[in-house]
């Protein structure tokens, strides 16, 4: 009895997480088990991939609250990230 309540809940559920794909506007159940998710298939998440790729969609803000960096603040970063990293220290 318990185990049909469970099941009957866990469906309900799933008939509740309904989203439309992004790309082709399918509606698809919104799951763990869609490993597209939230896409309705592999093809229509490269299709977006490449959307954003060919830079067809775009962030339209930038970051809130980053403060704007002058070219002597990035020298200055740069040199201590030089400074710091040996991986960029010529050897002798």
């Amino acid at each position: 009895m318990i185990y049909a309540i469970i099941a009957e809940i866990n469906h309900f559920k799933k008939s509740l997480m309904k989203v439309n794909c992004p790309n082709c506007k399918k509606q698809i159940v919104w799951s763990t088990d869609n490993e597209f998710r939230p896409f309705c298939s592999e093809r229509c998440k490269l299709i977006d991939l490449g959307d954003w790729a060919e830079e067809n969609h775009k962030i339209s803000q930038g970051p809130q609250g980053v403060q704007e960096l002058s070219e002597e603040m990035l020298d200055a970063l740069e040199d201590q990230f030089l400074q710091n990293n040996k991986f960029f220290v010529e050897s002798e």
